[in-house]
């Protein structure tokens, strides 16, 4: 992706100069905010492809602004943070975080990492020309081009971990997938660790879409959409 733009939330400004300095020598434009009220601001302005965002920031919980970001936009999260608990890891991912790097931390891995997020997006954006379907079942209705979840007509909020979740399952109907893979499929990583974000995510579709009898669950395996 050429000139890709970063915003960075980061009330530590030595972190967040380091971050924005050292993206910029890459060829990213990056903006940089201290709170998150400025951060939704400069997001609705800058309109960026990824978002670095900290966990604890000095008027609202990184968690509040990765659930307000999923909830309106399209766009990748990298959550940054001292929190090194793998319960603090899965939670950030349930709230819509792409990734999650802990501090102290190298400049290589977040920079390559951010690689690896916007190139899976740029290849999921790149396969959507080939996508320009509306895929249905009972009454849901899936306009693929547009990430759009109708019920009975009316829109239904998934966030896009959800939907990519839903068509990862959708384009494979009848294939079992195990935790695993749709943790490496969808979150675009090996995830070391508890796989409960795949279970809840599982849940949260299943009652969205009242779809409990076509997203089953093998035992002992993972999960799968029937044909």
């Amino acid at each position: 992706m050429n000139k890709a733009k970063i915003l960075i939330i980061e009330d530590d400004t030595p972190i967040a100069d380091l971050l924005s300095y050292g993206l910029s020598m890459e060829g990213f434009e990056t903006r940089t905010t201290a709170n998150g009220a400025a951060g939704m601001v400069e997001l609705q302005q800058f309109q960026p492809n990824l978002l670095i965002l900290d966990w604890m920031l000095p008027d609202q919980s990184g968690l509040d602004i990765c659930k307000q970001v999923t909830a309106s936009y399209n766009i990748p999260i990298l959550m940054i943070t001292a929190k090194s608990d793998i319960t603090d890891k899965i939670l950030g991912l349930e709230f819509g975080a792409d990734d999650y790097i802990t501090k102290p931390f190298d400049l290589r891995e977040v920079i390559a990492r951010i690689r690896t997020i916007l190139r899976r997006v740029d290849q999921a954006n790149n396969g959507k020309n080939t996508e320009s379907k509306v895929i249905r079942f009972k009454q849901i209705e899936i306009i693929v081009e547009e990430h759009l979840v109708k019920q009975n007509g009316i829109p239904i909020d998934l966030t896009p971990k959800e939907f990519d979740l839903l068509m990862t399952l959708i384009n494979h109907r009848g294939k079992t997938f195990t935790r695993s893979e749709l943790l490496d499929i969808v979150w675009g990583y090996d995830f070391v660790g508890d796989t409960r974000t795949v279970d809840t995510h599982i849940q949260r579709l299943r009652k969205k879409l009242d779809a409990s009898d076509l997203i089953t669950t093998v035992f002992g395996i993972g999960y799968k959409f029937e044909k």
